[in-house]
């Protein structure tokens, strides 16, 4: 049988490992009588109610403290990961980039493959170096090569479109 040390629920099927009402880590529980030598399970105290789902644990989160013969005893962290998460890279040139570089392949035919297609490729560029550079702080790379190669795309496409124009001009 187990019991939730929360609520006092009891139960019956050995397979559960949380209690129904409340979530608490059930413990195992004998029907002795009541002797000197039973003893009641060691208390801990926690500062927070109990999260039962690890998924949506941070990798940093502190293990509870453990039970060691009567001493509570806390687990050290590494020095400097007590309560930092991972900060989110800043991926904004190679967006950018990639945005303008979509926009010059149908403006082709307008000429806006030279006037967005070439911004698209120096900011993929800068992307990309400012990513490779600093990986903690900069993200994005595979957005910026695809701008930046979109954007090579758009301007060697419009130079073929105002080469053809010229020669259209010319045989007629």
């Amino acid at each position: 049988m187990k019991q939730c040390p929360r609520c006092q629920q009891t139960y019956s099927d050995d397979a559960l490992n949380f209690c129904l009402n409340d979530g608490e880590l059930l413990t195992t529980f004998q029907q002795e009588p009541a002797s000197p030598r039973f003893e009641d399970p060691p208390t801990m105290i926690l500062d927070q109610a109990r999260r039962t789902n690890p998924i949506n644990w941070p990798g940093t989160a502190s293990p509870p403290a453990q039970w060691t013969g009567g001493q509570q005893q806390m687990q050290a962290h590494p020095a400097g990961m007590m309560g930092s998460y991972a900060a989110k890279r800043d991926s904004t040139l190679p967006t950018i980039a990639l945005i303008i570089g979509i926009l010059s392949l149908p403006l082709v035919c307008c000429y806006g493959g030279l006037w967005l297609g070439l911004p698209a490729a120096i900011l993929g560029y800068m992307g990309m170096r400012n990513a490779d550079r600093d990986p903690s702080r900069y993200g994005g790379r595979g957005m910026a090569i695809g701008g930046m190669v979109l954007g090579i795309i758009g301007v060697l496409s419009t130079i073929a479109f105002i080469i053809l124009v010229v020669i259209g001009n010319i045989a007629s």
